[in-house]
């Protein structure tokens, strides 16, 4: 009866253990998909400001030829969205490669308890 009582307490805790790791690949997913979303919501907004920017231009080019002051202000704005384009995107790219691996926290986890497991049936020997 005893072996039975330790080996269903193995068992639960073993459960146990699974549980909780589930549940931290769970808030890893939850983590990742706003992230993402965060990426998205830039990228569109990197990908708008370059659309404004090949608008203007376009538009410099038209009054290039026409009167006196309009260009300068046309130019100004097609480099500004040009260059707020630019540095939305150099900063979505830094952020998507300085991000954790998916799931490091639930493997890193998952070899604790592999290494307890397998430490704890060796130290039984």
């Amino acid at each position: 009866m005893a072996l039975g009582a330790a080996v269903g307490r193995i068992g639960a805790t073993l459960v146990a253990m699974l549980h909780t790791r589930l549940e931290l690949a769970a808030v890893e997913v939850q983590e990742e998909a706003r992230r993402l979303s965060g990426y998205l919501a830039w990228t569109l907004m990197a990908v708008l400001l370059g659309a404004g920017a090949v608008l203007f231009a376009a538009l410099f080019v038209v009054l290039l030829f026409w009167d006196s002051y309009r260009l300068a202000a046309v130019g100004a704005m097609a480099v500004l969205l040009a260059l707020a384009g630019f540095v939305i995107l150099n900063r979505v790219q830094a952020s998507f490669a300085a991000k954790p691996a998916l799931f490091e926290a639930t493997r890193k986890e998952l070899r604790n308890d592999l290494d307890f497991i397998t430490g704890a049936g060796h130290a039984s020997e």
